[in-house]
């Protein structure tokens, strides 16, 4: 009798071992985010069929790729464990900056020549130079990302809003765009979305530098461990430096996308999108402790909040209760997070 007593709390122990070692397996993997896409797009085409097509699948692809690109860009920061919160004024800045070369109504296109090429010059020009400002504020001056970036939000959001009413009747946003801009947001080839093959190539570009060149390699150290990677012979300052003109790069980028769609520079474009923007390349793993992150991580977290987006406007909930139950889905992702970080330091 005693034996059987003293094997049964082993044989308990043994039943329940593969279970606990299958979920930490699926809390761990980066197809997680994946699976519950596909449970949560079932359950919203049950509740509401239309989210299944073909109108509403090319919806959330539209919304998709400014947003893929920006977050491309915040994914290179988070690598290096830091975090950009200047994104929704680079998008603000840079819609009104490059709005304003290429309308006549109030801007300068009358005066440059080739608008659409300057406007797009000014988009991504824009773009870099808060990025810069920011990697130079962190990396030069020793300040804390979330302070320099946090900062920054606010000058740009209000030097967007101060330069449109300067320039422009009603104050609120450059109209009248050139239909060839237009068309990169709005327009397709064969079928295929001019944002698709723009968001593509972003996706492309970063992917290989993350993975094929040493410069991904160093931001990756810099994450782990930022004093054994400068040990290393890691250009620390720079590497940091270039992460943060990369998201302000991926930020004007994805502003051309935007302001397209719109078909207007407006000051508050992206007013609303920071927790989308940091959100998504958490949701999809990126870690915000730096070290761990991919292109294609960040890709299915951008679907998975896409399609959550989606199926609450389809349930005709309102803005608030959106606000809500988005917010909530990414604290989870953090936590989330918190938990893989863990069980990553315990090995």
């Amino acid at each position: 009798m005693s034996s059987t007593q003293s094997i049964t709390p082993g044989s308990a122990a043994e039943a329940t071992r593969p279970q606990r070692s299958f979920a930490v397996r699926l809390l761990m993997s980066e197809y997680l985010v994946l699976v519950l896409t596909a449970i949560y797009f079932l359950v919203m085409w049950a509740l509401v069929p239309s989210i299944a097509t073909a109108d509403t699948l090319l919806d959330i692809l539209a919304a998709m790729m400014p947003l893929l690109v920006v977050a491309i860009g915040q994914t290179f920061v988070l690598i290096v464990a830091g975090i950009d919160l200047a994104a929704p004024s680079i998008l603000a800045a840079a819609s009104v900056a490059g709005a304003s070369m290429m309308t006549g109504e109030g801007g300068f296109a009358l005066f440059t020549g080739v608008p659409i090429g300057v406007g797009i010059l000014a988009f991504v020009g824009v773009g870099l130079l808060i990025g810069l400002l920011n990697g130079v504020c962190v990396t030069r001056l020793g300040m804390p990302p979330f302070i320099v970036t946090l900062t920054t939000m606010m000058f740009f959001s209000g030097f967007a809003l101060f330069y449109t009413s300067a320039l422009t009747d009603d104050g609120s946003s450059f109209g009248d765009l050139p239909s060839a801009f237009v068309a990169i947001g709005q327009g397709t080839w064969h079928g295929v979305p001019y944002s698709l093959a723009l968001a593509g190539a972003v996706m492309l570009v970063a992917h290989l530098t993350l993975s094929r060149t040493v410069f991904g390699s160093w931001l990756y150290a810099i994450g782990r461990n930022p004093r054994a990677a400068a040990i290393s012979g890691v250009p620390v300052r720079r590497a940091v430096l270039w992460a943060f003109v990369i998201s302000g790069l991926c930020g004007g980028i994805a502003s051309i996308i935007y302001t397209g769609r719109l078909e207007t520079g407006t000051p508050v474009l992206g007013q609303r999108i920071l927790l989308d923007i940091v959100g998504s390349a958490v949701i999809g793993g990126v870690s915000l402790f730096g070290g761990k992150g991919r292109v294609t991580w960040t890709l299915y977290g951008v679907l998975f909040l896409s399609v959550v987006d989606k199926g609450l406007q389809l349930l005709g909930l309102d803005l608030a209760s959106v606000f809500a139950i988005k917010g909530l889905v990414i604290l989870s992702a953090a936590v989330l997070d918190a938990v893989r970080h863990r069980l990553t330091l315990r090995g």
